[in-house]
């Protein structure tokens, strides 16, 4: 197994495993379920650890298909551009998620407080989830591009011909 083949095997979780955890917490909250939210905590963390596993993996995933034909550096760019802010913000929900698990254990009143603030950042991550999956699916299947992306590639190719030809 090498290393692109890992990063496509461990890159679903953190986006799926998102969903699913926000919609564990959603519930949570919605029925005040404290085991529910405390489940959401943890798998925010477990989908963080994900996203580190697959940010260190997409380098050399890059390196594998940079060269492939219609796999352009624009498009691999844009991935990584999305997956870093992507990864970001879990990590800060998977930090504040274990603050909050803290404040539940001290009985904090501020944990109601920063479930607000979890919530708001898990759903802002989804969204952004939205654009890593579909910008790393992109790169190598075509048939999800648009439009305008297949004509700047097809312009990129044909200035790259034309430079060949000098």
């Amino acid at each position: 197994m090498n290393t692109a083949h890992f990063h496509l095997l461990v890159n679903h979780f953190p986006i799926v495993g998102l969903v699913i955890s926000t919609g564990i917490f959603l519930v949570g909250m919605i029925r005040k379920n404290s085991t529910l939210q405390q489940t959401a905590y943890v798998l925010f963390a477990v989908v963080a650890a994900a996203a580190a596993v697959s940010m260190n993996t997409g380098e050399g995933a890059e390196e594998m298909v940079e060269n492939f034909p219609q796999v352009t550096h624009h498009l691999i760019h844009e991935h990584e551009e999305w997956a870093e802010k992507f990864a970001l913000i879990t990590y800060i929900l998977a930090g504040l998620s274990l603050v909050n698990i803290y404040f539940s254990i001290k009985k904090n009143p501020l944990q109601s407080k920063l479930n607000y603030v979890l919530l708001l950042l898990a759903i802002g991550a989804c969204l952004l989830s939205k654009l890593v999956g579909t910008s790393g699916g992109e790169i190598r299947h075509t048939e999800i591009r648009t439009e305008n992306q297949v004509q700047t590639e097809q312009g990129a190719s044909e200035q790259a011909d034309e430079h060949e030809e000098d």
